[in-house]
Protein backbone atom coordinates (compact mmCIF):
# COMPACT_ATOMS: atom_id res chain seq x y z
CA UNK A 1 0.00 0.00 0.00
CA UNK A 2 2.79 2.41 0.85
CA UNK A 3 4.64 1.95 -2.47
CA UNK A 4 1.35 2.42 -4.34
CA UNK A 5 0.93 5.89 -2.87
CA UNK A 6 4.44 6.84 -3.98
CA UNK A 7 3.76 5.60 -7.51
CA UNK A 8 0.44 7.46 -7.72
CA UNK A 9 2.09 10.60 -6.37
CA UNK A 10 4.93 10.33 -8.87
CA UNK A 11 2.51 9.91 -11.77
CA UNK A 12 0.46 12.92 -10.66
CA UNK A 13 3.58 15.03 -10.16
CA UNK A 14 4.91 14.01 -13.59
CA UNK A 15 1.62 14.93 -15.24
CA UNK A 16 1.63 18.28 -13.42
CA UNK A 17 5.17 19.02 -14.62
CA UNK A 18 4.31 18.12 -18.22
CA UNK A 19 1.21 20.32 -18.26
CA UNK A 20 3.10 23.17 -16.60
CA UNK A 21 5.86 23.02 -19.23
CA UNK A 22 3.25 22.91 -22.01
CA UNK A 23 1.41 25.90 -20.51
CA UNK A 24 4.59 27.97 -20.29
CA UNK A 25 5.57 27.06 -23.84
CA UNK A 26 2.10 27.85 -25.19
CA UNK A 27 1.97 31.18 -23.32
CA UNK A 28 5.37 32.25 -24.66
CA UNK A 29 4.38 31.33 -28.21
CA UNK A 30 1.08 33.19 -27.95
CA UNK A 31 2.73 36.26 -26.43
CA UNK A 32 5.37 36.44 -29.15
CA UNK A 33 2.63 36.30 -31.80
CA UNK A 34 0.57 39.10 -30.27
CA UNK A 35 3.34 41.47 -29.10
CA UNK A 36 4.98 42.21 -32.43
CA UNK A 37 4.12 45.89 -32.01
CA UNK A 38 6.56 46.22 -29.10
CA UNK A 39 9.55 46.13 -31.45
CA UNK A 40 8.33 49.02 -33.59
CA UNK A 41 9.90 52.43 -33.11
CA UNK A 42 7.73 55.45 -32.46
CA UNK A 43 8.43 58.21 -35.01
CA UNK A 44 6.48 60.77 -32.96
CA UNK A 45 7.90 60.31 -29.46
CA UNK A 46 7.00 63.67 -27.94
CA UNK A 47 6.77 62.61 -24.30
CA UNK A 48 10.12 60.79 -24.10
CA UNK A 49 8.53 57.63 -22.74
CA UNK A 50 8.75 55.58 -25.94
CA UNK A 51 6.00 53.01 -26.42
CA UNK A 52 5.45 52.66 -22.67
CA UNK A 53 2.98 55.52 -22.48
CA UNK A 54 0.98 54.41 -25.51
CA UNK A 55 -1.79 51.86 -25.37
CA UNK A 56 -1.80 48.91 -27.75
CA UNK A 57 -4.97 50.28 -29.39
CA UNK A 58 -3.10 53.42 -30.51
CA UNK A 59 -0.29 51.39 -32.02
CA UNK A 60 -2.60 48.94 -33.79
CA UNK A 61 -4.67 51.82 -35.15
CA UNK A 62 -1.53 53.52 -36.47
CA UNK A 63 -0.29 50.29 -38.08
CA UNK A 64 -3.61 49.60 -39.82
CA UNK A 65 -3.56 53.01 -41.54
Amino acid sequence: MNITLYIVGFVLFGAYCCFMAWSISYGNRKQSQTNNYANLSDPLDTDGMGNVSRSSDDIEERNSS
